[in-house]
């Protein structure tokens, strides 16, 4: 990594705007899909694989007007699911004049390599995140096994693209996957949190100019909602909330090259209704709630400074991570839709 740093030609009397002209990048918002919408800062310095420990229940019971001779028993079974980890590295040098190249024009040669380290770091980790290291294995969301898959129907109108379709309609479909979710989950009628992420010509197109057309009927929304403002509304009357965000990298990644929406539902709620509940095996403790998640060694990227000859300066930047992992991939829906 080096400081590029050319000589510059001024004109004088002249002035120079303090602040730095930067470079802006897509903040992705791949990591709201997970739960609480972080990376979990739970790994161990050299942990190369991630367990989770798995029970599942069944139980048989006998009915009747007289005591029974035989019974029937409950069975507890025990797996357990894994994921690998991979460890992040990236590196940064520089000496003395670096360090005075970029202090000319108002620059720290130690923050700005340091940010620069961090953000190749964390756009790997949305890379894990989404599509894994080893995709084959089922690691990243995209790869999740179990996740439901589907491309965009035709609306009523036979269009099957972001641009000409109806509004209204794709956002009673974008309401129907929501509710599809809830339904996979057991969780119809218990409040959750929801994250649609996809590109951002498809997030302009149902946040601005997607609005509700008009018809001969009334319409939920028409002339006065997007097809996100409608999302919100019907998700809004069963008190579920919604975050909508971007990743252009998942431009070109649904099937046939089309563009992917991604709608997850990343903690599950235990659902319980009054005293009597059928779902009671789930209050065993402790739970896990997350649907998808990310394990990190730690919160920040470490830095490893080591002195090079000539005064120079060596940082090795590392953190270790695991791929985007679904232990409940029915939380997750993910829609093949043309721009």
């Amino acid at each position: 990594m080096a400081n590029i740093v050319p000589a510059q030609i001024r004109v004088n009397p002249s002035y120079v705007v303090p602040e730095l002209l930067l470079q802006y990048q897509q903040a992705s918002g791949a990591f709201d899909t997970i739960a609480t919408g972080d990376p979990l800062v739970r790994l161990g310095e050299g942990d190369l694989a991630v367990y989770i420990k798995r029970l599942d229940v069944r139980t048989q019971v006998q009915t009747g007007q007289f005591v029974a001779n035989a019974l029937p028993s409950c069975t507890v079974v025990y797996n357990e699911i894994s994921t690998p980890t991979y460890m992040i590295r990236s590196r940064a040098e520089y000496d003395h004049h670096d360090t005075a190249a970029l202090g000319r024009v108002g620059a720290s040669t130690v923050e700005a390599h340091r940010l620069a380290m961090r953000q190749g770091t964390f756009q790997q980790q949305r890379n894990l995140l989404l599509y894994g290291a080893n995709p084959a294995n089922g690691e990243g969301l995209l790869n999740a096994n179990g996740a439901t898959a589907l491309n965009l129907p035709a609306d009523p109108n036979g269009n099957t693209t972001i641009s000409t379709y109806d509004n209204g309609a794709l956002a009673f479909f974008l309401a129907q996957q929501i509710a599809a979710i809830k339904t996979r989950t057991m969780t119809v009628g218990v409040p959750a949190r929801f994250t649609v992420l996809t590109t951002q010509r498809i997030m302009q197109a149902i946040s601005y100019y997607g609005i509700v057309q008009l018809t001969q009927f009334q319409r939920e929304g028409a002339g006065s909602k997007s097809i996100r403002g409608l999302v919100d509304d019907v998700a809004g009357w069963n008190k579920d909330e919604i975050t909508w965000t971007c990743d252009d990298t998942l431009i070109g990644k649904g099937a046939g090259g089309t563009d992917l929406i991604i709608i997850s539902m990343p903690e599950v709620k235990k659902n319980r209704v009054n005293k009597i509940n059928t779902n009671v095996f789930a209050e065993l403790t402790p739970g896990l709630d997350a649907c998808s998640l990310q394990l990190v060694d730690r919160a920040a990227p470490t830095e490893i400074i080591a002195p090079l000859p000539a005064g120079a300066v060596d940082v090795v930047s590392e953190l270790r991570s695991t791929s985007g992992w679904a232990p409940r991939p029915e939380a997750i829906t993910l829609v093949s839709a043309g721009f």
